[in-house]
């Protein structure tokens, strides 16, 4: 009989025993000879040197297992908040995800982010919950809090009133069950796959116990995928192995990759790794479902999707500080090299290069991940650097609609673009779309303008802080048959972007945002007050859905804050209630800043100053080009406006 093959993840908040689980499925399915452990500095998944000293898991890593009929690859997680992207990377490639939870913490600000994203890539979910061996363990109050956190889906296999309490989930189920008094396995696979029902085990993972269990459940509850014979894989991970080689991890979606073939823009696979911890084999193929790395590619990144295969969407986590390095004597186009090479596996570290500064800044999560940076540049590539004072990356958007005209026409060129710039929801990014006929402007300048839109990153004109959260639609504009080039239109595009915004700048229409947490603080009772106090001064809200909760002494308050107000909180929680306290903070997306009039003055940022970012255009009269500023465009454009101000002011979005 052919075995199952599942490709699983294994996700949770740091020190839920994610690891050790992860050993103990290892161990009990014959993977493993000895169990290891974390605390040992010798479990077989942290293998990094960095890991084996933090205790914790910073880099994603592959294992195989078989049990029963599943030939299972585990894919192993970091659980820190810090390196939340380098899990994201992995969640595009799963079949099934393992959520571990710990029955003493219960449900953790991370486990929440976690879940939402398990929800918006739509993975499977089996749930974990360990340390069941603890005194404080209870095993009905975790329940209870995944059911009321997560779903009513969360249901205890195993329990008696499981198969009732499973088809309670859909409607259609449970009028067939309540007609024949059962439920055939496939309608429970079928419904696990849909994230109806979730199926939760108990144990302790450090003591083996309900580990067995558990991987019984795991074979009998999951379903293979089918695949197509087209050739299609997704690349997750970007590394470089201890000789310096880098390898590109993907997983096939479809069809078959032999060595040798073609695979990218004509370069050829020279090995087909399979990897199992640090050790690997090398196949001649693989087959839809496997996961394998391959050496020595170039041009491959996270997310990118290969052959039939679709490019991953945007990630949900996006880092919310900025720091600067400080070379401490390196050459600085050395230090800029090596950063460029760990951008490479950590696409969201985001390495952004002034030559006119001769400036280096990095954007990361938070300080546990400044704190690997640095040690990882000191142990990896003997760069011993510094990093000065975080700021935090501040986003723009606009609050109406407008029309923005850009003009480029020097001696023998020639294009104008009409872009409509709208708000879109919150978290969308950038959109663009074309609203054009092509009697109007050809199928290929209308390409131009969508490729070149896409091609650059658009800074709002309030800091020169990234825009976000707007859509772009050509709605009209004119090529020259004789003198426009493609270049012409990269300008023109461009130019519409910046005098749109320009135009709405003036008339109070840009929003300045700032990245919020979503925080948990804990403290003492006669501490509430203090607590209570600086999270007002700090523009920060309270969670009003639930009274602060006080459980032995200790009293908990949520809410929201300001990245920029919170993020040096911690210490002064730990100060106050001598080290009893507890501050826990999670990004929660953006918001209108909370100064925006402190931010704006204190970037100083001259938008018509920006060379690089330009809102004005350039006209030709008398045989050469002049420049044209932007309040004067609209009245200098060649091709009528597409919206009248009564018009936009009706726009819906």
């Amino acid at each position: 009989m052919t075995m199952k093959h599942i490709v699983a993840g294994i996700v949770a908040h740091v020190d839920a025993g994610k690891t050790t689980l992860s050993e103990a499925l290892l161990y009990q399915s014959g993977a493993l000879r000895q169990l290891g452990r974390v605390d040992n500095g010798d479990a077989f998944l942290d293998s990094d040197d960095l890991e084996k000293q933090r205790g914790i898991t910073i880099f994603s890593h592959q294992a195989s297992l078989q049990h029963g009929d599943l030939d299972l690859t585990l894919l192993d997680t970091p659980g820190h908040v810090d390196f939340a992207s380098q899990t994201e990377q992995v969640l595009s490639v799963l079949d099934y995800a393992i959520l571990v939870v710990s029955a003493t913490d219960g449900v953790q600000g991370y486990t929440r982010t976690l879940w939402r994203l398990l929800a918006h890539y739509h993975v499977p979910t089996f749930i974990f919950i360990n340390k069941m061996d603890a005194p404080t363990a209870d095993k009905d109050r975790v329940l209870a809090q995944l059911k009321d956190v997560f779903s009513e889906g969360c249901i205890a296999f195993g329990d008696a009133s499981a198969t009732e309490d499973i088809a309670m989930q859909n409607e259609t189920v449970l009028e067939q069950f309540l007609d024949t008094g059962e439920l055939a396995d496939a309608t429970i696979q079928h419904m696990i796959q849909r994230r109806e029902v979730f199926p939760c085990y108990f144990g302790a993972a450090l003591k083996l116990t309900g580990v067995d269990d558990f991987l019984t459940g795991l074979d009998h509850w999951t379903q293979a995928p089918t695949y197509p014979a087209t050739f299609g894989a997704k690349v997750f991970k970007i590394s470089h192995d201890d000789k310096g080689e880098r390898l590109t991890w993907l997983r096939l979606t479809g069809g078959k990759l032999a060595n040798k073939a073609v695979i990218l823009d004509e370069q050829k696979v020279n090995q087909l790794r399979v990897y199992n911890g640090t050790k690997f084999t090398i196949k001649p193929a693989i087959t839809a479902g496997e996961v394998c790395a391959i050496p020595n590619l170039t041009d491959t990144h996270s997310g990118q999707g290969l052959g039939a295969a679709d490019d991953a969407p945007q990630p949900e986590i996006q880092p919310v500080l900025t720091y600067t390095l400080d070379p401490r004597g390196h050459d600085i186009h050395d230090c800029l090299r090596i950063l460029r090479e760990l951008e490479d596996e950590d696409p969201q570290l985001h390495v952004a290069w002034s030559s006119q500064l001769q400036e280096i800044r990095v954007q990361i999560m938070g300080a546990v991940q400044l704190e690997i940076l640095q040690q990882l540049l000191r142990d990896r590539f003997d760069l011993a650097v510094g990093f000065g004072e975080g700021s935090i990356l501040y986003k723009e958007t606009i609050t109406q609609p407008v029309e923005g005209v850009g003009h480029f026409e020097p001696l023998r060129h020639y294009a104008e673009v009409h872009l409509l710039l709208q708000p879109a929801p919150r978290g969308s990014g950038l959109t663009f779309a074309a609203d054009c006929s092509l009697e109007i402007l050809g199928k290929n300048w209308q390409h131009q303008v969508l490729s070149n839109l896409g091609a650059k990153e658009h800074l709002g004109v309030l800091t020169g802080a990234p825009l976000t959260d707007v859509k772009m639609t050509l709605v009209t504009g004119r090529a020259s048959i004789v003198h426009s080039v493609g270049g012409d239109f990269r300008e023109a595009t461009w130019r519409a972007v910046r005098q749109g915004l320009m135009m709405l700048q003036r008339q109070g229409n840009c929003q300045l945002l700032e990245p919020w947490y979503r925080f948990r603080l804990e403290v003492g009772q006669d501490q509430v007050g203090r607590a209570m106090n600086d999270i007002q001064r700090m523009s920060g809200t309270f969670d009003t859905s639930a009274e602060p909760a006080t459980v032995a002494g200790m009293t908990t308050l949520t809410g929201t804050a300001p990245v920029a107000e919170m993020q040096d909180y911690s210490q002064t929680v730990l100060a106050y209630t001598h080290g009893q306290g507890q501050l826990e903070c999670l990004v929660d997306g953006y918001r209108p800043c909370h100064d925006t009039e402190a931010v704006v003055a204190a970037a100083d940022y001259d938008p018509v100053g920006d060379l690089d970012n330009t809102p004005g255009s350039v006209f030709c009269a008398h045989g050469a080009g002049y420049p044209v500023q932007w309040t004067d465009v609209p009245e200098m454009a060649h091709v009528a406006y597409a919206y009248s101000p009564e018009e936009l002011a009706n726009i819906s979005y």
